[in-house]
């Protein structure tokens, strides 16, 4: 039995499979649709393409119906995604390959064929070398066409082959591409068969590749160097948060996989570089929900001679220049969760989030205690924490242990603030506990130059004034330790090289940070961070909760 029926042989119609499961097909099956593929196209290690289809289609779409090219010669190559048997001297192809489809008009009357027999020229041979081809073929194998340009009947522009062999057999059963795979454990786990079946997919990675190169273009334009600093750490720092841990045999010590670049960064400018910037991968060992994954990608970027101020007015045109240029407009439509009427738990409801500049700005303690409706209390004193923890038990806000000024604070913020910035917003002037790396603010007490911006209700950049005193760096980080020795995993730790680095002189610098994946999220209107990571992190199979 040919593996075109193994559909059938798992106990369900090929549309309910498509859409709920992928079966896989026995070594036997596999092996018995390998042999069905003529011997002399099993592998070959090359194909001569001759054009891309994006290009064939813009080079031939031109052409009138029932038009036949011959004089042209032409090698298209991609995945066969249908199939459509009119007789058995006439097939029509979908081939598909870089997210353009071309159909193939096979007609035995123009096949040349290349196997042995149809080599000498016999015309028997050669009809029977294109119905054994052609019968052999399945959906998802990859093909090369040898042929010449043409149009069909309905003028759907078309290549006629002369030639045509199996560059790879797909030997598993290719899913229905009409439905799709709708599964998410699927989805996410063989994300090939994500992007063969699923065409919404592919634009999303296209829009991920957009955001990336307009913030490079941006940098570049600007006199910023790209630069690549180390993924391992001898010290976690740069970011308040769990690091992942592993060791080197050679150096003999522990090494930490890196949770953010800055602290490297900032060394650069001290040896001269006034503006850099770095896009690459960060890690932090901490859940994984709607918003983050343990693995995710960044852009930081630093500027010798700025503050926060100015990083703001940066940050407010980088990001909304990005928006419009690969939405093509600064308002779109975003899914969230949290808007959604009651009782429609299937289909988030749709908001606009309007990019448009100026951002709105609010001061980040003021706002909190217009929402409290009252005076907070130091929230850099550890002697607040029973308030703070009164506050939040009052209000109905959890804050897991260890109870530090820090955290509670960050907690009353997530619960009251964050969540009304569904416009782009920058809340500024974080409490001094929050910010062990920024710099003092220059007129307030108790608060440093820093700000955030909350796009959707979640976080979307980070920067600061960047703190170049050296003394109050050891003092913030003797202070990060006390909480650690608190139990808090994702307190800052000290780095007495970074320290030694800042005695050198850091001048007046501006630092910023970006999640790359949240904006992709953002202008692909995706609400889950999942969607637009290429292999996000899974849980084991056997673990696996429905998502």
């Amino acid at each position: 039995m040919m593996l075109r029926n193994v559909w059938l042989r798992h106990g369900a119609s090929a549309r309910r499979l498509s859409t709920t499961a992928v079966p896989s097909a026995s070594v036997t099956e596999a092996m018995e649709r390998f042999q069905s593929v003529p011997k002399f196209q099993q592998y070959p290690h090359f194909f001569p393409v001759t054009m891309s289809l994006q290009e064939y289609q813009s080079k031939f779409e031109a052409l009138e119906p029932k038009a036949r090219c011959t004089d042209e010669s032409v090698a298209l190559a991609g995945r066969i995604v249908a199939i459509r048997h009119a007789s058995k001297n006439l097939v029509f192809l979908d081939l598909q390959s870089d997210g353009h489809t071309v159909q193939v008009l096979s007609e035995v009357k123009h096949f040349e064929g290349r196997g042995d027999e149809a080599a000498t020229g016999d015309n028997e041979a050669v009809k029977k070398e294109f119905r054994t081809l052609h019968e052999s073929l399945r959906r998802g194998d990859i093909i090369g066409v040898k042929g010449f340009p043409g149009k069909s009947g309905k003028g759907e522009l078309s290549i006629v082959p002369r030639q045509l062999e199996v560059l790879a057999p797909c030997i598993q059963p290719f899913p229905n591409s009409k439905y799709g795979i709708k599964e998410l454990e699927i989805r996410f786990r063989k994300k090939y068969l994500d992007l063969l079946t699923n065409p919404g997919v592919r634009p999303i990675f296209e829009t991920r590749a957009k955001v990336v190169r307009g913030i490079r273009r941006y940098l570049e334009d600007r006199n910023f160097m790209e630069v690549e600093t180390p993924m391992l750490f001898s010290a976690a720092g740069g970011a308040a948060a769990q690091p992942f841990v592993t060791s080197s045999r050679a150096l003999g010590k522990d090494l930490y996989l890196r949770i953010a670049p800055e602290l490297f960064l900032k060394q650069l400018v001290i040896g001269g570089f006034d503006r850099v910037f770095e896009i690459g991968k960060v890690f932090r060992n901490e859940g994984i929900d709607a918003t983050h994954n343990p693995e995710f990608t960044i852009c930081e970027f630093y500027q010798a001679y700025a503050d926060y101020n100015a990083l703001m007015d940066t940050a407010e045109e980088m990001i909304s220049g990005i928006a419009k240029e690969v939405t093509g407009s600064y308002k779109i439509q975003y899914p969230m969760e949290e808007a959604a009427e009651e009782g429609d738990e299937d289909e988030p409801a749709m908001v606009e989030i309007d990019f448009t500049p100026p951002f709105k700005r609010l001061p980040i303690l003021e706002t909190l205690e217009e929402c409290l409706g009252e005076k907070l209390p130091d929230v850099n004193s550890p002697d607040s924490i029973p308030a703070l923890l009164e506050l939040c038990e009052r209000h109905d806000v959890e804050c897991a242990k260890p109870h530090t000024c820090t955290r509670l604070v960050d907690k009353l913020i997530g619960h009251f603030v964050e969540p009304k910035c569904v416009n782009p917003t920058f809340l500024y002037n974080h409490p001094t506990c929050m910010s062990p790396l920024a710099k003092a603010h220059r007129e307030q007490q108790g608060v440093t130059e820093r700000f955030e911006l909350f796009v959707a209700g979640k976080e979307l950049c980070n920067a600061y004034t960047e703190l170049n005193d050296p003394f109050d760096q050891r003092r913030r980080f003797a202070t990060q330790q006390a909480d650690q020795q608190r139990g808090d995993s994702e307190a800052h730790g000290k780095d007495d090289e970074f320290c030694t680095a800042l005695e050198y002189g850091l001048p007046p610098t501006g630092g910023f940070g970006i999640g790359i994946d949240r904006l992709v999220m953002l202008l692909a209107g995706k609400p889950h961070i999942r969607e637009v990571i290429m292999f996000p992190a899974m849980k084991p199979k056997d673990d696996a909760a429905e998502l």
